[in-house]
């Protein structure tokens, strides 16, 4: 089953890997911080072998970002998401994976988990099925 990993971050300092610009992560002793970046490669490297990864990409800055609603037939065009939020959309990974427990676990070895939250979202075909 495919499930879409919704990773959130503080966009004050919008370069990733955002976990490493965290002033959570730099405040942390340099074995600990060291020991997570080593963690978050780990995790890459074992997703990437295991086949469970599909996809993942980190997004741009939000002030970059626009939304588009469309009221009335007529679309209307706003600069980014909410920029007062603490959190915004940074990247995504797309896993394939056996279950909803194993996509949480993947979610949680995420190291911006740590610092703010990543969502876990079953992905469904066009039928309406999961994937």
């Amino acid at each position: 089953m495919k499930y879409l990993l919704l990773i959130y971050s503080n966009p004050a300092n919008w370069e990733h890997p955002l976990f490493l610009r965290d002033p959570r992560f730099l405040a942390m002793p340099a074995e600990e911080r060291d020991e997570l970046a080593r963690r978050a490669e780990a995790l890459r490297r074992e997703i990437t072998e295991s086949g469970e990864l599909v996809a993942a990409a980190a997004l741009a800055d939000p002030v970059n970002t626009r939304t588009v609603r469309v009221r009335g037939g007529v679309p209307a065009t706003t600069d980014g998401p909410y920029l007062e939020a603490k959190e915004q959309l940074a990247g995504y990974l797309v896993v394939d994976c056996e279950s909803p427990e194993r996509a949480a676990e993947i979610a949680a070895c995420v190291p911006d988990a740590r610092f703010a939250a990543v969502e876990v979202h079953p992905i469904m075909d066009t039928s309406g099925e999961e994937m």
